[in-house]
């Protein structure tokens, strides 16, 4: 076997940033996107709309919206035991995958507060509860599921349904500025199936690696929180390319996947928190220094970034007032004043997008 070509940090920037739709804004619509995409953090309501606010040509907040309320799109517990948005089909095909994950992850948070609870007999209870399309927020499952196993902690049976079960979070929940309480229904209708296959993690793979490639196996790993992805990637070798990092460490990409040139231009982008491109690797130094990534990723929080050049270089955050939006840049490092110029510009339209109608207001701090 001849030497493996190796990949520049920059190199993998352009990939991603490029699979991400980062490096200039693509006309699609909204579903499309966010099956390219592999699913959006939905953590809190409004990261899928910057996240593609950041990605897609006029893209408008009702686009999405409509997506949420016609079912084409569903919010659950999945990748990393965190909220995101799938499409129905992606829905089907990852959450299955992320089962035992999920499993486990009820186990260590919720199993001493539910103790005396059978992980099969809370989840037919739930499912009872949820029959005929009810919907229910997590506490009023919870005080519902409480008298069963009174010894329990109510909040923690409500939690543990999220994990122990398939159930989305119908709208109005999850769209533009809609928080609260968190309501669940069963997901039967979207077909998901309750075993994982094989098949069906090989699946996974060559998406994760078409939407985040070139990546090594503990990427992969990191993006999803599955363990066990060793043997899907020996199984998918034959069909896979393989490069290695600057370290040698062994990467995969799919034969056909884009790949684009270093010197591709990047523009400003102000992604949001949580945003996968800081999320999906476990080496992350193709998005960012390793003493940035300490100030972005901070315990369970991934601040809002601006990417300049394709690599985060400050972070954002945005205040209201009654009468002004305030959107602050606080840079990791001196900047240009072209690159201040971009970014100005950047979160100007962003502000519009988010704030129509109400004064803008945007500062760059020195930097920290």
């Amino acid at each position: 076997m001849g030497a493996r070509k190796a990949l520049s940090a920059r190199a993998l920037n352009r990939a991603l940033l490029g699979r991400q739709l980062l490096l200039r804004r693509a006309d699609l619509p909204v579903v499309t996107a966010v099956e390219r995409l592999l699913g959006l953090n939905a953590q809190d309501p409004n990261l899928p709309y910057l996240a593609l606010w950041n990605r897609l040509e006029g893209f408008t907040i009702n686009e999405l919206t409509a997506a949420i309320e016609n079912r084409e799109l569903v919010r659950s517990t999945l990748m990393r035991a965190t909220q995101h948005l799938l499409s129905v089909p992606d829905f089907r095909l990852v959450r299955p995958q992320l089962a035992p994950l999920l499993r486990r992850v009820q186990r260590t948070a919720f199993g001493r507060r539910v103790a005396g609870a059978d992980p099969g007999a809370l989840v037919t209870e739930a499912r009872a509860l949820l029959a005929d399309g009810r919907t229910l927020t997590r506490p009023e499952l919870g005080r519902l599921l409480a008298p069963r196993w009174p010894d329990a902690d109510p909040a923690a049976l409500g939690w543990s349904v999220q994990y122990l079960e398939p159930v989305v979070h119908p709208a109005p929940s999850g769209t533009w500025n809609v928080r609260g309480a968190t309501p669940f229904a069963r997901a039967d209708w979207t077909g998901v199936h309750r075993d994982p296959t094989l098949q069906d993690a090989c699946l996974l793979v060559r998406r994760y690696l078409a939407a985040f490639g070139p990546a090594s196996v503990a990427d992969a790993r990191t993006w999803s929180g599955l363990g066990g992805l060793r043997e899907v990637f020996d199984r998918l070798r034959p069909e896979l390319r393989v490069f290695a990092d600057a370290s040698g460490r062994e990467l995969f990409d799919l034969p056909d996947a884009p790949r684009p040139d270093d010197d591709v231009p990047v523009p400003v982008r102000l992604l949001p928190e949580f945003d996968a491109t800081l999320l999906a690797h476990a080496d992350r130094t193709r998005m960012m220094t390793a003493d940035i990534r300490r100030r972005v990723c901070n315990g369970a929080a991934v601040a809002a970034t601006v990417l300049v050049d394709g690599t985060v270089t400050a972070t954002w955050t945005a205040r209201s007032t009654p009468d002004t939006v305030t959107l602050t840049v606080r840079p990791f490092r001196p900047l240009s004043s072209t690159d201040r110029s971009a970014i100005q510009e950047e979160a100007a339209h962003l502000l519009t997008f988010t704030n129509p109608g109400t004064h803008h207001d945007v500062q760059l701090m020195p930097p920290q």
